[in-house]
C-alpha cells in the first residue's frame, strides 16, 4: 500500500475537506469514532475507488495478469498509488509518524512513503486484483523526522463498500523493534554459523540421546560395574555406536576426511569410525557412565580415501542438554603430522638410520629385558661385516654405506618376531633370539648366509660377507657372558676368513 494525496493543491484541499468531521459520513455510533481515534495502532481510512476504476478499465481492455501488466509499464503502479485518497487518520498515526496534525502528515506523504515502497504496494494491488477484500504487506515507512520504520500493513475494504472500495481501513503497525531484534538474531546466527563452518578444527554436532537411554536402561537393570559389563557384552558398545546421530559437520570435517559433501560423509561413517576406534569409544562410554560430560582423548579415525587420521577428540554435552544428551559438540583436531613425527622420533631412538635395523640403545635395553624375563633359552648371534674398511678406503664411504645398507636388508629379511637384529657398531651387528636353542641359532646363521649369497647375485660390485658366532644361554646364565662367547667365535671365523683371503692373494680388512 502506498498512501498518496493527489498531486495538485485542489486535490489535497479536497482530501482535507473530506477528513473534517462534518464531511465524513457518521459512524454507526459515537463510540466507534472514538475507538478509531484512540486505537493503540496507527489507523488510516482511505478511498480506493480510483484504484477500483483503474482495475475496471484494465479488465475491460482485456488485462488478466496484473503483475505482467505492471511489468510492461511500471508507472502504472504509481498511477494506482496516486489515485488513493487519505480520508482521515487517528492520533496514533500522527504520533507514530511525528506529524503535528493531519495536514502536516498528508502534505508530506512523499517523505513517508518512498524508496522501495512501490514494490510492496504492487503486492497489495495484486491481492485486491485477485478478489481479496483484505491485503497485507511488510514494508518500510519513514517518519517526518526521517526515522526509518519497519511496518506491518494490513488493509480491509469496509463492509458495504465492496462495490467501489471507497472506504478501506488500513492499519500500520510499527514493528521496527521486532525487526531489529530479528535482524540482530539473524546476524548472531550468521556469526555462529560462520564460526562453525570456518573453524580450523573438525566440528561435529551429534545427538547422544539414544545412547543415554541405553545407559539408563542398563543402570535400571542393575548393572553397576560398566567396565566388566562391556567386557562381557562387547555388542552393547557396538549398539551404542550405531545409535549416535550426526546432526551436522563443518567444512573442515569434509576436508579432513576427504568427503565431497555432507551426505557422502554421513552415508559412510562406518568407513570413518572403525577398527581401533571401538576401544576408544568404549572408554568414552565408561566416562559417560561416570557422568563425565566433557572428555578428551587421542583416537584413530580413517578418511574416506582409506588413510589414517589421528585426532585429538574433545567431547562436550552442551549446556542445557545434560539431561538428555541430545546436543553434543565433538571437536577433532588433526594430529596426524604430530603422530608421524613422534613415531619417527621413536624410530630414530631405537633404530639405525642407515641400515634401518635396531640400534645399540635398543640392543642394550632388549638384552637387559631378556635377562630379567626371558623366555629361555636365549641365543645370541654376533656378526661382523667383512671388508668394510677396504671398501671405504678404495671405493669411498658412499660405497661403504651402500654395503652397510645391503647388510641391513639381509638381516632384516632373516628376522621374524620376536627376533631382532641390531647394528651395535660401525660394522658390528647382533641378533637376539629369545626362546631359541643352539639348533635354532645354527639355522639362523645358515639362513643369513643363504640371503647373503642371493644378495651378492643381485648387487654388482663389492661382495657382502659376514663373520658370525652364536652362543646360547640358559635360565640363570648372564647374557653378557653369552655375548662374549659369541664374539670370540665370530672373531675366530673372521681370522679364518682373512687368512683364506691372504692365501688366495686377496688383501682385506
Amino acid at each position: 500500500m502506498l498512501d498518496m494525496l493527489p498531486h495538485d493543491p485542489a486535490s489535497a484541499s479536497a482530501a482535507r475537506q473530506i477528513s473534517r468531521p462534518e464531511a465524513t459520513p457518521r459512524a454507526a455510533s459515537g463510540d466507534d469514532s472514538e475507538m478509531f481515534e484512540l486505537a493503540p495502532v496507527s489507523l488510516w481510512l482511505e478511498d480506493f475507488s480510483g484504484v477500483r476504476a483503474l482495475f475496471d478499465a484494465w479488465r475491460a481492455e482485456g488485462v488478466t495478469d496484473l503483475r505482467a501488466h505492471f511489468a510492461a509499464d511500471p508507472s502504472r503502479v504509481a498511477d494506482c498509488a496516486h489515485s488513493i485518497r487519505v480520508i482521515k487518520v487517528n492520533q496514533k498515526t500522527l504520533t507514530q509518524f511525528e506529524a503535528a496534525d493531519f495536514d502536516a502528515l498528508t502534505s508530506n506523504l512523499a517523505a513517508v512513503f518512498r524508496d522501495d515502497m512501490l514494490k510492496t504496494h504492487l503486492e497489495e494491488l495484486c491481492q485486491l486484483w485477485a478478489g481479496h477484500s483484505q491485503f497485507t504487506s511488510h514494508t518500510v515507512n519513514y517518519t517526518l523526522g526521517g526515522r526509518r520504520l519497519d511496518v506491518l500493513l494490513k488493509g480491509a475494504v469496509l463492509p458495504g463498500h465492496e462495490a467501489n472500495w471507497d472506504r478501506v481501513l488500513v492499519s500500520v503497525e510499527d514493528i521496527t523493534e521486532l525487526e531489529g531484534a530479528r535482524h540482530r538474531m539473524t546476524l548472531a546466527e550468521q556469526y555462529v554459523r560462520g564460526l562453525f563452518e570456518h573453524s580450523p578444527v573438525s566440528l561435529w554436532v551429534e545427538d547422544f540421546s539414544a545412547v543415554k537411554r541405553l545407559l539408563d536402561d542398563a543402570r535400571a537393570a542393575g548393572i553397576s560395574d560398566f567396565r566388566v559389563f562391556t567386557d562381557v557384552h562387547p555388542e552393547f558398545v557396538e549398539r551404542c555406536m550405531q545409535e549416535i546421530h550426526v546432526l551436522d559437520v563443518n567444512q573442515h570435517t569434509l576436508d579432513m576426511f576427504a568427503a565431497k559433501d555432507k551426505p557422502t560423509l554421513l552415508a559412510r561413517l562406518a568407513d570413518v569410525f572403525r577398527d581401533d576406534m571401538r576401544p576408544h569409544f568404549r572408554e568414552q562410554l565408561i566416562d559417560l557412565w561416570d557422568n563425565k560430560l566433557f572428555q578428551q582423548r587421542e583416537v584413530l579415525n580413517y578418511s574416506l580415501d582409506g588413510s589414517e587420521v589421528h585426532v585429538h577428540l574433545q567431547f562436550s554435552v552442551l549446556p542445557g542438554h545434560e539431561k538428555n544428551w541430545d546436543l553434543v559438540l565433538v571437536a577433532l583436531t588433526d594430529i596426524t603430522a604430530r603422530k608421524k613425527a613422534e613415531a619417527y622420533l621413536e624410530f630414530l631412538g631405537k633404530h639405525d638410520v642407515l641400515t634401518k635395523l635396531r640400534n645399540r640403545s635398543f640392543y642394550v635395553d632388549e638384552l637387559n629385558r631378556l635377562e630379567r624375563k626371558g623366555p629361555w633359552p636365549v641365543t645370541i648371534i654376533m656378526a661382523d661385516l667383512n671388508g668394510l674398511k677396504r671398501v671405504n678406503d678404495q671405493l669411498g664411504h658412499a660405497a661403504g654405506d651402500a654395503l652397510l645398507r645391503r647388510a641391513g636388508e639381509v638381516l632384516a629379511k632373516a628376522m621374524d618376531i620376536p627376533f631382532h637384529a641390531a647394528r651395535i657398531g660401525g660394522d658390528e651387528f647382533a641378533v637376539l633370539m629369545p626362546d631359541t636353542d643352539e639348533r635354532g641359532g645354527a639355522a639362523m646363521v645358515e639362513a643369513i648366509r643363504q640371503l647373503v649369497e642371493m644378495n651378492n647375485q643381485f648387487y654388482p660390485g663389492a661382495p657382502l660377507s659376514f663373520s658370525m658366532g652364536a652362543a646360547t644361554c640358559q635360565r640363570g646364565d648372564r647374557l653378557e657372558a653369552g655375548v662374549q662367547r659369541a664374539d670370540l667365535l665370530m672373531y675366530e671365523e673372521k681370522r679364518a676368513h682373512y687368512q683364506n683371503q691372504q692365501e688366495a692373494g686377496t688383501l682385506g680388512e
